[in-house]
């Protein structure tokens, strides 16, 4: 017990010596789906924002953690003609995430950093816009998906930052998503995972 406590008074004591900074970023999400049956998906295009505190370890290396509200999914279209009929329909799975990311950070010369870690994602919305049209007669709607989809995502990311002294900084990252999305009782064996690439601009106060 007393060397627990010998350990939190001297981390303590450490993190009050350093400068823990804190900022928001925004940016634009390039989102799809990978997995089973995706090869006629397209990348949906989102966005994501939030707030980021950085914990300076040592000269070069810090831990940053962030909470990011992410728009994602993907989207998908396909035609088609048989007997004289013609069949086209548009669908966009639009899910949308607090992410997590727990990422470690390295800067290697000034201003410039290489971040990489895993992504923590809590699902707070999951539904499908679709459009079908069959001999000129369109129907369209959208469906609520989140029965259907897991509520907690895992990723893990990877990205390149760059920071001005004047404490704007821009990010560079892709998430690659471990977890399945969808929770269908007698599926179990039918997986798809979120990918996103993010284009993000921040500044740290």
């Amino acid at each position: 017990m007393k060397k627990l406590l010998l350990v939190a008074f001297l981390f303590c004591g450490y993190a009050n010596a350093q400068t823990v900074e804190f900022g928001a970023k925004a940016g634009v999400n390039f989102a799809s789906v990978g997995g089973d049956d995706t090869e006629g998906y397209d990348g949906r295009t989102g966005f994501h924002l939030g707030l980021v505190a950085e914990f300076p370890l040592t000269e070069n290396f810090a831990f940053q953690p962030e909470v990011l509200y992410s728009s994602q999914g993907a989207k998908a279209e396909e035609s088609d003609s048989y007997m004289g009929f013609t069949y086209s329909s548009k669908a966009t799975l639009k899910l949308d995430y607090i992410n997590v990311p727990l990422m470690a950070k390295y800067t290697v010369t000034p201003g410039f950093s290489i971040q990489a870690g895993p992504q923590l994602g809590f699902l707070i919305n999951s539904e499908g816009d679709y459009e079908i049209t069959m001999d000129g007669e369109t129907e369209s709607g959208t469906e609520d998906l989140k029965d259907d989809t897991k509520g907690f995502d895992f990723a893990v990311a990877a990205g390149l930052g760059y920071q001005l002294d004047m404490g704007i900084f821009f990010n560079a990252r892709y998430n690659i998503g471990l977890s399945n999305i969808w929770d269908v009782e007698g599926e179990e064996d039918y997986s798809q995972q979120n990918n996103v690439l993010q284009l993000s601009v921040g500044y740290m106060f």
